[in-house]
């Protein structure tokens, strides 16, 4: 086990990568520590050629209850530098946040529990897929500070819920439950143990190349949002980059000689 820093936990086993907000005290409320190492997590593992998957989730009562807006007011000069990146022509630190996890050629999966408020609600909107408790509390909350959601929300939104309801949820602030959010299709499977869950995911999805299984996430990335003739294309430029290749190869020889073979490293 490695501590990026005190706020967020870095661990390891069998090629997957533990990442846990480790803030429990303030319902892991994000500050600008937390960004920062959170930032460095996402830095760290794509380098990391044979990580299979990553797991996200909070130690404690929540997931991630939000910004920690005290915090950041103690730090007036700090919170102004940040401000000044909304003028920036490009993504910012505090995008990164939830959009850094698109970059990762593994499945991110985040395990919902407990409060699941703004920064944190679009924290688990990056990971490729939401494992949630019925009873965890959700919300788009920055409607409460007279804002609205600027941590990647209004990308990821648009992938999985008509724009009435996300208007309305971002409009509101309303509060709901894990079981309302999966009505919603703002996640992915509810469930009593989300950890669980994921970790039979992701030993299911560790049978599968690991270039097919990045190959398939940056693909729909590209193509979900695109015209006909972009998600077409999509589809010929990733498949060109894992025909004839070493993965590519082991797959046949899997299902020739129904053998497990081991799996090269991922190249994607």
């Amino acid at each position: 086990m490695s501590d990026i820093a005190a706020r967020v936990r870095l661990s390891f086993a069998d090629d997957i990568a533990y990442v846990t907000l480790a803030r429990p005290e303030q319902h892991n409320g994000m500050d600008f520590a937390m960004l920062k190492e959170m930032l460095a997590a996402q830095k760290q593992l794509r380098r990391q050629a044979g990580l299979r998957a990553v797991i996200l989730s909070g130690d404690g009562p929540s997931f991630c209850a939000g910004l920690d807006v005290k915090s950041v007011l103690q730090h007036p000069l700090r919170a102004g530098w940040m401000y000044t990146q909304l003028w920036w022509p490009f993504r910012n630190d505090f995008q990164r946040w939830s959009l850094g996890w698109r970059k990762l050629g593994v499945p991110v999966i985040a395990c919902i529990h407990g409060n699941c408020f703004g920064a944190g609600f679009q924290l688990a909107l990056g990971a490729d897929i939401r494992i949630c408790t019925p009873d965890a509390r959700l919300s788009i909350l920055e409607a409460k500070w007279g804002l609205v959601p600027d941590m990647g929300g209004a990308v990821l939104l648009r992938e999985l819920v008509p724009i009435d309801v996300a208007k309305e949820l971002t409009m509101t602030g309303r509060i709901i439950s894990g079981a309302e959010a999966k009505v919603l299709n703002l996640v992915t499977h509810v469930v009593d143990d989300p950890l669980a869950a994921a970790r039979s995911l992701v030993a299911e999805i560790v049978t599968r190349s690991p270039d097919s299984v990045a190959a398939s996430k940056f693909l729909f990335q590209q193509a979900w949002r695109s015209g006909d003739f972009g998600a077409a294309r999509a589809e010929r430029i990733w498949q060109r980059r894992l025909i004839g290749f070493a993965n590519f190869r082991i797959a046949l020889a899997r299902n020739q000689q129904q053998k497990d073979i081991p799996w090269a490293k991922r190249r994607l």
